[in-house]
């Protein structure tokens, strides 16, 4: 079964998401800090960052749900709450309690029929891999089976976009595996797909490109492997057996070093000098070297100046990385 794309379509030039400027304060909080961002149709987009970053601020802020104090927030070159009444944008949050005594092909015929040209309550069924709950009571449902049904009820509308808050938080392994499948042929539609996640690992296999926002501010946007690129080329880690960390940050090819309790860390362009240094010092005790990760690259961008070891220089892959990927 084919089904068209409401909203604008991939190379028409107007973006889906469009950010200039956008401020969000909440008392002295500022939640979104100048947020510029631009997300094309047809972009698979992963929001990564710490506990009160400002990601779910800034997907309030997308969805309509709050306005921006400064700057603006356009969807499909209008307004969010144009994009959301022509039923082009479709959002599957975290809140949200189970309706009593309802079907899952009831509640999902129910949101389809708000919208001015849904999905057919079947196919968001098939597309969310929930087929065979359509009869079960919503409220007797398990709190995986709960999250793929908001799937469904985001998919109902048939949306250009869709956002998607922690979409697999109470989901194993492999549900987990079976949603980003769903997701995944969604996204081949040429839908716009927008997604926060504590899982780095999601990000790294979902995503076309990764948003990194820190106190409300977007300190990296670029693919996984550049973001990679931005936290140095490996980590050398090993024991330091007593001995101090004076030093570490001279060796070759380091760029930053960390040490908790005797164990000592380092960033480096150059693992073979790193290593070799190391050696000629007698500090390869529980040597490990290893190449660069998605989570690394997060610990580095949104690792405050303050946490930082004062024995290393504090990385500028996240400048870099802005600049780069614009």
């Amino acid at each position: 079964m084919t089904t068209t794309t409401s909203g604008a379509a991939p190379g028409t030039g107007v973006p889906a998401v469009d950010f200039a400027g956008a401020v969000k304060s909440f008392g002295a909080v500022r939640a979104v800090d100048g947020v510029d961002l631009r997300i094309s149709a047809g972009e698979t987009v992963a929001l990564l960052g710490r506990n009160g970053a400002g990601k779910s601020s800034t997907l309030s802020l997308l969805l309509g749900l709050n306005e921006p104090d400064a700057g603006s927030v356009r969807l499909f070159g209008g307004t969010p709450e144009e994009a959301v009444r022509a039923g082009r944008v479709g959002a599957m949050l975290q809140e949200g309690r189970a309706v009593p005594r309802v079907t899952v092909r009831e509640l999902v015929s129910f949101v389809a029929r708000r919208y001015p040209a849904p999905m057919p309550v079947a196919e968001a069924l098939e597309l969310a891999g929930i087929p065979e709950l359509a009869g079960r009571r919503v409220d007797r449902l398990s709190g995986g089976q709960t999250q793929r049904v908001r799937f469904a009820v985001a998919l109902a509308g048939n949306p250009a976009l869709i956002v998607l808050d922690e979409p697999t938080a109470a989901l194993d392994v492999e549900a987990r595996r079976v949603f980003w499948d769903s997701m995944r042929a969604y996204a081949r539609r040429g839908h716009t797909v927008l997604f926060s996640t504590h899982y780095l690992e999601e990000a790294d296999d979902n995503a076309d490109r990764i948003l990194v926002i820190h106190h409300g501010r977007i300190v990296a946007d670029g693919t996984s492997e550049e973001l990679k690129r931005s936290a140095g080329g490996s980590q050398v880690s090993f024991d330091l057996a007593g001995r101090g960390s004076e030093g570490l940050s001279r060796l070759p090819g380091v760029r930053e070093v960390e040490v908790r309790g005797d164990r000592a860390k380092l960033w480096t362009d150059d693992s073979d000098a790193t290593v070799i240094a190391l050696a000629e010092r007698g500090l390869i005790r529980g040597l490990e070297v290893t190449g660069a990760s998605l989570d690394s690259a997060f610990l580095t961008l949104t690792r405050d100046p303050a946490a930082k070891n004062p024995a290393g220089p504090a990385p500028a892959g996240a400048a870099a990385l802005v600049k780069e990927s614009h």
